[in-house]
């Protein structure tokens, strides 16, 4: 068994395994497309669920290896003669650009290497990485990579508090920041969020600080330090070590349904593989003789794993030409993406269906025919699912190139992608080379993965049957624990069909008769904005530490935009502030307290994590165990159907808080 290319067109065919034993050598005919210093001698390995210690497995891949990543994404293609080839065109939000080749590259991670020896930073320390879409974020989290070292991004729109949690839960060593970020043509401030996450009880020992806006900055003397003094005076060649395959590459935070974001634990061989692998099946020409013209653009946020994947480590050990964009796509006006598109050249445009019907409004009547979209051979969405109508806008109108007069379902293929952050790559997709395509349908899994639709027992469920999406053949990139709390990893994911050992993704899923899946979004307490994963109960913490909340129960409510909204169900300690319906107006102290309580959420978590309602009730729907039913409370805001309330403590409140969402 073995990657072939057939002999009418060149284009790669990957198999797909059937047995465990073709899974295994699909694996490690994948892993061989890398630089290993080392070979593996045990291509896998994995210990099952142990229900007694209350443990997830113990998963391995490629035991004896030793690699790289950064070599892997910079260092083999200069030696393989590709030295001057585009690894990223950077655009900036103020319009300023700067093309790096993959040997800049690897001259620029080997200089933010060497500083970050020179820091005392080595293998195993954790390093949080606080910056925007930068070139120096790219090369801060390789450089990373290329000594040992563990790296954790977040997203600049985080609060101070959300950094705060992050920078003490992964005890890192070093945070790196910058002294501000653009957006919609402001300097925005950045350096007093992370002077406000390190205040406390931490192990930070410097904060190396970017210069990119030239704002004027706190600064304490012997913590701070500057890039440009750091790291742009360092020699431009380091030595890379290779590093056992299990060596932790990242953590990457996602919310759960407990209030404290869970650090899930990447390893270097495995995940490599397969974002690797993935990209090359999701995004490459599949006819290797043209992969020179792709030009790749993940449009995610660098912090989120979307970006790590195929953003940074997946387009980059396959030695890609790829954007990278800092601002928002609206700035200084809505067709700046398309702008982008037409300049580099993009060829596949990976982004999130929020984005899409953000589109569509800036653009009811279609994209105006002045940008030329021909380069566009591609399109994907990530992050929730697509609703069908984005779906067919995304294919026509970016990839309008292909469309068929005639046929509104034609246009460019579509990697209608579904993952998460906990699996590390793409599960579910159609493969861009299939015949026909579904709207807003996942399809099935990718080769060497394997998922099913089961009900809570365990059993499969039949076609345009809701249950729960299981993977049940994971891949190399599976996180490998939660950091800190192993017990938290089997809790969240394998407890519940410990028995099969199949790991629980917490959404929702049906086949149709074809038997392909199509994903129906969250099932557990988490809220899906815009692509960003919420935790119900972080919100409602937020706002319960607020001194004029009683109590708070906080839902996922439809929106047309950004797919979820968070709808936030208060008791107030002030019992004047509860009306008699949500349909009336606001009075001045409601509309006061709404607009504190919001900026509250904001400065406790992120702007994105701001209710976009906030009703007040005398009460809120909780079971006898004390468990707050935000089911029933989405139910009540939408005015659809309630489900069962017998478990309720309090069901008298029911009928209070459906008067107050009467409109």
């Amino acid at each position: 068994m073995g990657i072939s290319i057939t002999e009418e067109s060149s284009v790669i065919a990957w198999p797909e395994p059937q047995t465990e034993d073709e899974r295994i050598a699909f694996w490690e005919d994948a892993a061989r497309r890398l630089e290993w210093a080392e070979p593996w001698h045990t291509a896998h390995s994995a210990t099952p669920v142990d229900v007694e210690a209350r443990r997830g497995p113990e998963l391995r891949w490629f035991d004896g290896g030793k690699l790289n990543a950064a070599v892997n994404c910079a260092d083999r293609h200069v030696a393989a003669g590709r030295g001057d080839k585009v690894a990223l065109h950077f655009e900036g939000e103020p319009g300023d650009r700067r093309t790096v080749t993959y040997r800049e590259l690897q001259e620029l991670v080997s200089q933010a290497a060497n500083a970050l020896l020179a820091l005392g930073v080595g293998k195993g320390d954790r390093v949080v990485v606080y910056l925007p879409v930068l070139v120096e974020t790219v090369v801060i989290t390789l450089a990373c990579a290329r000594i040992g070292a563990v790296h954790s991004l977040v997203f600049g729109g985080f609060s101070a508090e959300a950094l705060r949690f992050r920078v003490e839960d992964t005890g890192a060593k070093l945070l790196v920041t910058t002294d501000g970020q653009f957006r919609r043509g402001t300097a925005v401030p950045v350096k007093d969020n992370a002077d406000a996450a390190v205040s406390g009880e931490n192990s930070i020992e410097h904060v190396l600080v970017l210069r990119r806006t030239g704002s004027d900055i706190a600064w304490t003397e012997g913590r701070d330090v500057w890039w440009h003094d750091v790291v742009d005076t360092q020699p431009r060649v380091h030595e890379a070590e290779a590093f056992d395959a299990e060596t932790p590459l990242f953590i990457m935070y996602t919310s759960g349904t407990t209030g404290q974001p869970k650090g899930l634990v990447h390893t270097t061989g495995g995940y490599l593989t397969q974002a690797s692998f993935s990209h090359e099946y999701l995004f490459s020409n599949p006819d290797p003789a043209q992969r020179d013209a792709d030009v790749h653009w993940c449009t995610a946020d660098l912090a989120w794993v979307t970006a790590h994947t195929y953003e940074i480590y997946g387009p980059l050990s396959n030695g890609v030409t790829q954007v990278i964009y800092e601002g928002v796509p609206n700035a200084p006006h809505p067709g700046r993406h398309f702008e982008i598109i037409q300049r580099y050249g993009v060829t596949s445009y990976y982004t999130a269906p929020t984005l899409v019907r953000s589109l569509m409004g800036w653009f009811p009547e279609g994209i105006p025919a002045e940008y030329d979209l021909s380069s566009v051979r591609l399109c994907g969405t990530v992050g929730e699912a697509v609703n069908p109508e984005a779906w067919r806008w995304l294919r026509t109108q970016v990839g309008r190139d292909s469309l068929v007069p005639g046929q509104p379902s034609s246009g460019v293929p579509m990697v209608d992608t579904w993952w998460q952050s906990e699996t590390g790559a793409t599960i579910l997709s159609p493969r861009q080379t299939d015949a026909s395509f579904k709207a807003g349908c996942a399809t099935r899994a990718l080769p060497g993965v394997a998922t099913d639709i089961v009900d809570d027992g365990g059993a499969r469920v039949g076609a345009n049957v809701q249950g729960n999406i299981v993977v049940t053949r994971t891949g190399p990139s599976m996180a490998r624990t939660v950091w800190g709390n192993p017990e938290r990893y089997f809790t969240s994911y394998w407890e519940k069909y410990a028995a099969q050992g199949w790991f629980l993704a917490g959404d929702g899923a049906r086949f149709d008769e074809d038997g392909d899946t199509w994903i129906l979004g969250r099932t557990d307490d988490v809220i899906n904005i815009s692509g960003h994963r919420l935790s119900t109960i972080e919100i409602e913490s937020a706002l319960v530490s607020h001194p004029a909340v009683v109590e708070a129960g906080v839902c996922p409510t439809h929106d047309a935009k950004t797919g979820h909204a968070a709808t936030a169900f208060v008791v107030p300690l002030d019992k004047s502030l509860i009306a008699a319906s949500v349909a009336a107006d606001p009075t001045p102290e409601q509309a006061a307290a709404i607009a504190e309580l919001r900026a509250h959420v904001s400065t406790q978590i992120g702007p994105i994590a701001k209710p976009r309602d906030v009703v007040f009730v005398p009460d809120v729907p909780k079971t006898r165990s004390g468990k707050i039913m935000r089911r029933l409370l989405t139910q009540l805001f939408e005015g659809t159907a309630l489900g069962d309330t017998t478990s309720l403590q309090n069901e008298p409140c029911i009928a209070d808080i459906k008067q107050i969402c009467t409109r």
